[in-house]
């Protein structure tokens, strides 16, 4: 039996799959947020079979399977890769209405060229075949994205990583850019005192400053900043529940510094007042280095604390919060804008109930200097289905231009993920389609196709400026 992947999924109208295939569908992927792995890249790996690259760190597809039943021994345990692989396909036909189910049968379609559904019956056929594929050059793991007509990847990185896998690429000549994205998360998160002492003396390490104080942890992260604006980088990202809400007080900022240097108790307030001052310091050097900073909020995160000790952070167990958003990040980019420091800005929401927050705080801070300054970026984790792009596309076009939107990114660790940008355009394009069918714009498609063109790469090209 052929999958419902067929050449006009997604498209219900007869303007939506000429938006799709004349306009949207051939455009270059800008991947501009992502979490694959640099050193794969780096050293262009050979995957050992599918449950390597399509399974592993894959907490979507784990979610699924805790949710059908499925031991954890084969999900993150010790079970082999093939017993792993079958209990997923034993998971699939139970994934009907969840964007795994059509994420799974694009990603077989697209790159095995797969028109079947994965079950039991169907698993080991599969398996072999895709195996087969992943042992050739083709799947090595920079032929995928190149062949993908992928023009930009960003990786998420630490200040304490050397970049040198960023670098190797450049040396090598990859045709794809690859850049990093500083994620600077650890440097704030004093809550966890005796990790925050160890990564400290990481971060001491490679910046060549020995961390006492904040004024030398603010040293430490320029100096960072710098060493990956030399090798690339040009934007930021930050994974938090809420932007902390306070006064800047450098003076508090410091003695709570010092408390958790000593590893000594700090109140809830203490955290947020030097999360908040660190923060504004770096949206500062980020607009001096004409950065794009983003802000992914709302998460609760591992929330199921028995399976956070026995398997690790990231494995599934996250969830939407309802951290009340609007104030603080009112607060917080006025902080910057006061100072001419608010540099292009990406904001992810989570929770779907804050989107109309969302799309109204960013046109409170476009300034005319630059079209679409401030984003409101496309679904993001749990949104970044077809109801959760809609929903947020709507809100952004309904309070905002979306015809100045970069667009879709993959977030994801997963070298098979580049179908979600061939979703999100399906998405795009039946969202204008309907309402070209309806009368609500005009059927003139190299004025509304240009739009669509735009939203898919243009304005993400012109927005991030790559060279």
């Amino acid at each position: 039996m052929s999958t419902i992947i067929n050449q006009d999924f997604l498209l219900y109208s007869e303007a939506a799959k000429r938006l799709y295939h004349d306009y949207a569908k051939n455009e270059p992927i800008i991947d501009y947020h992502c979490h694959l792995p640099p050193d794969e890249l780096a050293n262009d790996i050979q995957f050992n079979d599918l449950t390597h690259i399509w399974l592993n760190g894959d907490h979507y597809k784990w979610r699924a399977m805790r949710a059908n039943g499925v031991n954890e021994k084969y999900i993150t345990g010790d079970a082999n890769p093939k017993e792993k692989f079958m209990k997923w396909a034993e998971t699939v036909p139970y994934t009907v209405r969840n964007p795994l189910f059509h994420w799974t049968h694009l990603e077989l379609k697209r790159y095995f060229d797969i028109d079947e559904y994965l079950n039991p019956k169907s698993a080991e056929a599969i398996w072999e075949a895709c195996n087969a594929k992943l042992a050739t050059k083709e799947f090595s793991a920079r032929n995928i994205p190149k062949n993908r007509h992928v023009e930009v990847i960003c990786t998420t990185d630490d200040p304490i990583d050397d970049l040198s896998h960023h670098q190797k690429m450049i040396t090598d000549g990859y045709s794809v850019k690859v850049r990093p994205a500083f994620r600077p998360d650890n440097a704030i998160k004093i809550e966890q005192p005796q990790q925050y002492v160890n990564y400290l003396q990481q971060l001491s390490r490679v910046s060549d400053i020995n961390i006492q104080s904040l004024k030398d942890l603010l040293e430490a992260l320029q100096k960072r900043i710098a060493y990956f604006h030399a090798n690339g980088c040009r934007l930021s990202d930050h994974g938090l529940n809420q932007i902390p809400l306070g006064k800047p007080d450098e003076a508090a900022a410091a003695k709570t510094f010092e408390k958790a240097l000593a590893q000594q108790p700090v109140s809830a307030e203490e955290i947020d007042q030097f999360k908040l001052q660190v923060l504004v310091a770096l949206g500062k050097m980020y607009h001096e280095k004409g950065w794009i900073q983003q802000f992914h909020v709302g998460a609760l995160r591992d929330n199921n604390k028995r399976l956070l000790s026995k398997v690790g952070a990231d494995v599934g167990v996250d969830s939407i919060g309802d951290f009340p958003q609007a104030i603080s990040l009112s607060h917080y980019f006025n902080l910057l804008d006061q100072a001419n420091a608010l540099t292009k800005t990406i904001l992810y929401n989570l929770n779907p109930a804050d989107n109309e927050i969302f799309a109204t705080m960013i046109g409170n801070f476009q300034d005319g200097s630059v079209a679409g300054k401030m984003q409101f970026g496309s679904g993001w984790w749990f949104l970044d289905q077809k109801n959760g792009m809609e929903s947020q596309m709507e809100a952004l076009s309904n309070m905002g231009l979306i015809s100045q939107f970069v667009g879709m990114l993959t977030d994801s660790r997963s070298f098979l993920s580049y179908p979600r940008h061939e979703y999100f355009r399906r998405v795009l394009c039946n969202l204008f389609g309907n309402d070209i069918e309806k009368g609500e714009l005009p059927a003139d498609y190299d004025w509304i196709g240009g739009i669509v063109k735009n939203i898919c790469y243009q304005n993400a090209r012109d927005y991030f400026d790559f060279h």
